[in-house]
């Protein structure tokens, strides 16, 4: 893949221990929400698919991707976070084409198909209304 057009758009998956650093992780995803407009997903304090840990997902288009990736860098309070491109191909963009901010953590590739159709994935539709500017 030779171009950054193959990327139809992006999610962050912030990880937590339910029991230890969720409040830090309700903080940071009321930060967000606050100063981006971006797709907040449900908590899961379980693991899902191809995550072992509990975790809730950020989704966001490319355009945001400048200034909300650069701001989470900075202001992830320790948590560790997995930012991977959506290009139709789950299993490189989990394993291949992602970054981590803090610790890289073990996912379950055998979960992750290898392609799937465009159809099959969904639109970003922000669920944000953000008050403040992203410093």
């Amino acid at each position: 893949m030779s171009s950054t057009t193959a990327i139809l758009s992006w999610h962050a998956h912030i990880y937590y221990d339910p029991a230890q650093t969720r409040g830090v992780a309700e903080a940071l995803r009321q930060r967000i929400g606050e100063r981006f407009a971006v797709q907040l997903g449900r908590w899961h304090d379980v693991p899902v698919g191809p995550h072992t840990a509990a975790m809730y997902q950020v989704a966001f288009t490319p355009e945001v991707f400048a200034s909300f990736v650069p701001w989470l860098m900075l202001q992830r309070d320790g948590l560790d976070v997995l930012v991977h491109p959506n290009t139709l191909a789950p299993r490189d963009d989990h394993l291949q084409h992602a970054l981590w901010l803090g610790d890289k953590r073990a996912l379950k590739p055998d979960v992750l198909p290898l392609r799937i159709a465009a159809a099959d994935e969904s639109p970003i539709v922000p669920n944000t209304t953000p008050t403040l500017d992203a410093p």
